[in-house]
């Protein structure tokens, strides 16, 4: 099982990004997957999730209305669409997909730095 997340960049304020994750060795679709993010110094916290079959979106405050999350289950890949970049937003972007205990995988994270 493996989740690969590429997309983060430098990227002025006020820009855009879109994160990929594709995963391989696992149904993807079955998962729940989930954005989170660390940045330095700081502990992880979720960005968003998306149920199976994206039927539940759920993010988490300081993203709504600027990000957002979606799955493409037949090329077993989940996005995260950033707009509005703000300099709170840099941080270490991990993907992680779970449908339970022992069903729990992490991809290695991908560097978001939002400066001028």
């Amino acid at each position: 099982e493996q989740l690969v997340e590429s997309g983060g960049g430098l990227v002025q304020p006020g820009g855009s990004l879109r994160l990929s994750c594709t995963a391989s060795g696992l149904t993807f679709s079955t998962y729940v997957m989930t954005w989170y993010r660390q940045a330095l110094g700081k502990t992880r916290e979720l960005v968003a999730d998306i149920s199976p079959g994206g039927v539940r979106r759920d993010y988490a405050d300081p993203v709504k209305g600027r990000f957002a999350i979606s799955r493409d289950d037949a090329k077993n890949t989940v996005y995260l669409q950033m707009n509005g970049l703000k300099a709170e937003d840099t941080a270490v972007y991990y993907c992680n997909a779970w449908k339970g205990a022992g069903n729990d995988y992490w991809g290695q994270g991908t560097q978001v730095t939002v400066s001028s």
